[in-house]
């Protein structure tokens, strides 16, 4: 989709080519009419392309990374990036992305006012802007969702929490790298011939644009360290809770012990006193049941518990050699303050 806009402001003096959602037949137009260059395209169109600036024949290509509007149905919490292209020419600059953005939207439906969009310069660093200000709300948007899910694990130890965890952890990963690369791409606008700024109101904003950027990078960065850290404490929980599992089970199995040592020597075939009895039964069930009790204690956390409360109880207690020696400590230190 081809749209010429002319009314952002009214200076505007140059023309506005807004190519979103392109399709062949839009390709065709921008190699035929516009002269743009088959190679610079393909680059535009390739999902993974970095954030560059440099100088063809007759125009000027920037490159740049914008949060992808689309999501993933199967992964809805993983935000990808686009590559923008913008190529300016002498009398009109040229906005090409494979697919819609929100950034691009914004500035066409003239939904942001504080932009300086009178020349071609000043809609670069509008779109740059307006970016950084859209990463920033997306990067608190993916941390209001980590916190839900980091709700939902704290009730339910569960892998799907984890994998959207992860899937966080890919959005954030796609922001960084991208940011980064828009970084060094407005880096480069402050010393490269190639883009030229025409008032003081463009250089303030392309700074406040690089600082909106550095923002939003220390934000991803911080979100980042913070899931990486709370992805390895969930996942020694799940550790630890699967340990626990696994040692009440070893509990239960060797309390099971005693009582089959006792059925079984009981179903020897031999002669045992008080066999011939009527009751010999309960007696043998309630022995296999005190035997596996007793054997669970022995081995179950219960007993070492008690066992280290006794010894540090014990501790505790100072015998009077100890106490002798403590006063005399602190005798001895009384009379160096004295002194």
């Amino acid at each position: 989709m081809i749209v010429k806009r002319n009314d952002l402001t009214p200076n505007q003096n140059y023309t506005w080519v807004d190519v979103r959602e392109i399709t062949r037949e839009d390709i065709s137009v921008l190699t035929d009419e516009y002269m743009i260059s088959s190679e610079i395209l393909a680059d535009i169109m390739d999902s993974d392309e970095q954030a560059r600036i440099e100088r063809e024949d007759g125009y000027t290509v920037i490159i740049c990374r914008l949060p992808s509007e689309e999501e993933d149905e199967d992964n809805p919490l993983v935000r990808t990036c686009i590559p923008l292209g913008i190529v300016l020419f002498q009398d009109k600059i040229v906005t090409i992305c494979k697919e819609d953005s929100v950034v691009i939207d914004d500035l066409a439906r003239r939904r942001v006012r504080s932009c300086p969009v009178d020349t071609k310069e000043g809609l670069v660093l509008s779109i740059l802007g307006r970016a950084a200000l859209v990463y920033i709300r997306l990067l608190k948007y993916i941390n209001r969702q980590k916190d839900l899910v980091e709700e939902q694990l704290h009730k339910s130890i569960m892998n799907y929490e984890l994998i959207q965890l992860l899937q966080i952890q890919k959005s954030l990963v796609y922001f960084t790298t991208s940011l980064n690369g828009n970084e060094m791409l407005l880096e480069k606008l402050q010393k490269t011939p190639f883009f030229n700024l025409n008032s003081d109101e463009e250089r303030e904003f392309l700074e406040d644009a690089v600082t909106d950027n550095r923002q939003a990078i220390q934000m991803a960065n911080i979100y980042s360290d913070i899931l990486t850290g709370t992805m390895d404490a969930f996942a020694s929980v799940i550790g630890n809770n699967m340990n626990i599992i696994m040692k009440r089970l070893t509990i239960i199995s060797l309390s099971l012990m005693f009582p089959t040592f006792i059925t079984g020597f009981f179903g020897m075939n031999v002669s045992i006193p008080g066999m011939d009895s009527p009751w010999a039964w309960l007696v043998l069930i309630f022995a296999c049941l005190l035997v596996s009790l007793v054997g669970s204690y022995v081995i179950s956390d219960k007993r070492n518990r008690l066992l280290m409360k006794a010894n540090g109880s014990r501790m505790k207690k100072k015998s009077p050699a100890e106490r002798k020696y403590l006063a005399r400590k602190r005798a001895s230190l009384e009379q160096d303050d004295k002194d």
